[in-house]
Order: structure tokens, then sequence, then C-alpha cells
């Protein structure tokens, strides 16, 4: 799409020039050179969805498989810059634990360099939700932010996601507003967060479309990629006493415990899962094709584990068809 039209890019010559006779303090002679770019590029910019998949609000569906009803679901393959499968994709809802991939975008992007920097958990760090998957955190311990994203992307800790939110920008609310900030830099225009870590709050919303744009970004850090693909990390801290700690941190995502098999030609290589009582169950992932081709593919809303893995499973189909 041309960004100038030619007409209006003579006009603007034409303006140009007339201020330069207006002025009789101008400091451009009225000599002064100038030459008409006749080039198309230069009156090109970029799309800004040049290398994204774009998805219409019309649903895109299979004749052989659906998810669950209530769900809202997306299928993209990157390469060819195709949405695959849509199902409400521009549906806002509560995404769960998947905000924790713009938790880690953001501290990637701002503090990547500085991955040793040590956080000290304050009176914030606690996960106040019943039922909270949490480190065990408490006021006074610390942990290096490169321990900190195992912990939170592995493992899913929500005061882990408190920690990194309180010391990168001073506060939780701080950090939210960083949250909105990089989702409109990203497109990601229907998201609004409240917290780092996904717990239930009114109006913490994203759409599945997003997520998609948000995972796509993280994607680009090396970091990133490597977490979410780990199965199991020992993450290290020091306590509220100055004492050393240690524990072994297995992955939540089903396809790399193991525990969900991918489709026949179809590899899961990492991704993040997310469940609460507001959100259901959620779950986005990054999979590859026999050829090494990549695909995002993210699930909102289901209705429990088994129905989400069956879903996820059903749409990873598309991709070998």
């Amino acid at each position: 799409m041309k960004c100038i039209s030619k007409p209006c890019s003579f006009f603007a010559i034409v303006l140009m020039l007339s201020s330069v006779f207006v002025s009789g303090c101008s400091s451009i002679p009225y000599e002064a050179k100038y030459s008409i770019d006749k080039s198309t590029t230069s009156n090109r910019c970029e799309p800004f969805a040049a290398d994204k998949c774009i998805a219409d609000v019309e649903d895109i569906s299979s004749q052989d498989m659906q998810v669950n009803d209530k769900a809202s679901a997306g299928l993209f393959d990157i390469n060819r810059r195709r949405t695959l499968y849509a199902k409400n994709v521009h549906e806002r809802l509560k995404p769960a634990s998947l905000t924790k991939v713009m938790t880690a975008y953001i501290a990637l992007k701002y503090f990547g360099d500085q991955l040793d920097k040590v956080l000290v958990a304050d009176s914030s760090v606690y996960a106040n939700e019943s039922g909270a998957q949490a480190l065990g955190l408490k006021e006074g311990c610390s942990m290096t932010l490169n321990e900190a994203l195992y912990a939170l992307l592995i493992y899913s800790a929500n005061d882990v996601a408190n920690l990194i939110a309180t010391n990168l920008a001073g506060s939780i609310e701080a950090f939210a507003d960083m949250m909105n900030a990089e989702a409109l830099k990203l497109g990601a225009t229907q998201s609004n967060f409240k917290n780092p870590n996904g717990l239930n709050v009114e109006d913490h919303l994203v759409t599945a479309y997003d997520m998609y744009l948000i995972f796509s970004a993280a994607m680009k850090y090396d970091k990133f990629s490597e977490i979410i693909s780990m199965n199991s990390y020992d993450v290290k801290w020091t306590d509220e006493n100055g004492e050393g700690q240690s524990r072994t941190i297995d992955n939540t995502n089903g396809y790399l415990r193991g525990d969900v098999e991918a489709p026949s030609g179809v590899t899961v290589i990492g991704g993040k899962t997310g469940t609460t009582n507001a959100a259901g169950h959620c779950l986005i992932l990054l999979a590859k094709d026999g050829n090494g081709n990549p695909y995002i593919a993210v699930i909102l809303r289901d209705t429990d584990g088994d129905t989400l893995y069956s879903d996820m499973t059903n749409m990873l189909n598309e991709i070998v068809k």
C-alpha cells in the first residue's frame, strides 16, 4: 500500500516551497536544490502485519474437526502466513497463565542482557488465590531473573510472576501498564492486562488472536524458546534466611510430559498452559511439521483438561492434512 500518493506528494512539495518564499527569516536560500523522487519504493511503507497471519472476523472451519463449542481457538501457519483454523479468535476472554508469555516477553525485551539481576521478594510476592501454583517464595527470598524465567514458564509459578513484575517495574500496577503498552505495539489491541500472572481479576482479558501475536513476538528470543521446550529444570533461589534452595520443577504441558501424544508428523516444541476457574483451560503451542515448518496453535476457555488436549490434537491434525 502506498503511504503517499503522487498527487499528495506534489501538493506537499508546493506547500513546502511556498513556505520558503513567504518566510523572510528562512535560512534556506531561494535557489536551494530539490528533486522529486520518482521511485515507487520510497513511497511505500511496510504493512503492520506483513509478517503475520491475518484472521478475519469470520471463523475458518474444517469439515473434519471442531473444537468445543465454548472454546476460542486458532491455528497459524507461520512460514506461509496463513490462518488454517479460527473459531472466536477475536472474542475477549480470560487467559489464565498464558498471561505469563507477555510477562516473559517484557522481561526479555528490556532486561534480556541482565539475566543475572537479583530479584528480591517483597510483600506482593504472595499469590493470594486458592489453589494458585506457586514456588513458595516469601518476603525476603531472592533469585536471579534467569532462574525466575524458568520457574515462570515451566512451572507457571504465580509468586515468581509477581517477583519479576515488582523488581522490573516497581509494582504490579506499573508492570501491567508496561504489558498493555507492549500489547498495543504488537497489534494485540483487544488485550487488557491487570497483573503478570493471570490470576482472576476483573477486566484481565485477551483474545486468541492477540495471544498468537504475543507468543510470536516472544518466540524471537532464544531464551524463551529454550525454556518452553524443557521438560523439567532444577530451579535455584535463596530463602528469607539466606539459605540456598533448589527444586526440580516439571513442565505443566501434557505434550512435553508425555501424557499426551501429538499427531503423527507433528512435533510439539513447547508452549504455555493456563487454568483457572474463571478462564477455563487454556493452551498455546509451537509445533512443527515433518519438514520443520512452524505453527502456533492456541485454545482459550476449554471445559476441562481432557477436552483441551483432545481439541488441540484435533487442531494439530490440520497441519498434516
